[in-house]
């Protein structure tokens, strides 16, 4: 069995992610996906310097991220332009990590952590979808605390997603993390046994 784990930027996923890895699932992190493919010698890196200019690289070949998502975040045509490069290497990584697990580990769950699940159109790659939900107004203050930025930077930064209250409502597995860390294993531990995972 697969699920298509997302949520919003601060709500807690890799959290979630660690507790279902710690029960035995196998994690396909989407993030680490889209790091690999932006390094040096990689084509999607060659895209990026190409069609934003080298000021997002950084002296010795690296991308410059701070730079580029001061670019991106600015104007959503510009996002959209890195996704045209980025999107495409990053699916066809996830696609055959998935396919891998499917036939060498096929009593695993594996879990693919997805940033942007919905924004990506990514629903029809999974069996279920689990989403990570805290309150917008918490979001905020996560984002702004964890990444050191202005309120209005946060703002940002969320708006450039699927507001949360949507994904929440397309969530076939909703895991509430607003509230204590026990309170949140919890909800993890009845998903587990609901699906005879153990």
């Amino acid at each position: 069995m697969n699920i298509g784990l997302t949520g919003g930027i601060a709500t807690g996923k890799s959290t979630i992610a660690k507790l279902l890895e710690q029960r035995g699932s196998i994690l396909i992190d989407l993030d680490k996906v889209a790091r690999e493919v932006v390094e040096p010698g990689q084509p999607s890196l060659a895209a990026i310097a190409g069609r934003f200019g080298p000021q997002v690289l950084n002296e010795d070949g690296t991308l410059d991220r701070k730079r580029l998502g001061s670019i991106i975040f600015a104007d959503p045509a510009e996002r959209k332009a890195l996704e045209s490069i980025t999107h495409p290497a990053i699916r066809a990584v996830m696609k055959e990590r998935m396919a891998y697990h499917e036939s060498h580990t096929p009593d695993k769950l594996v879990v693919v952590d997805v940033p942007l699940l919905y924004e990506s159109g990514l629903e029809s790659y999974f069996e279920q979808i689990m989403v990570v939900y805290v309150p917008r107004g918490a979001q905020l203050e996560r984002l702004a605390s964890r990444d050191k930025l202005t309120y209005e930077e946060a703002r940002k930064r969320l708006d450039a997603q699927m507001d949360i209250e949507d994904k929440k409502l397309r969530a076939d597995i909703l895991i509430d993390n607003s509230g204590t860390p026990e309170r949140t294993e919890e909800q993890i531990e009845r998903f587990w046994r609901e699906k005879g995972l153990g």
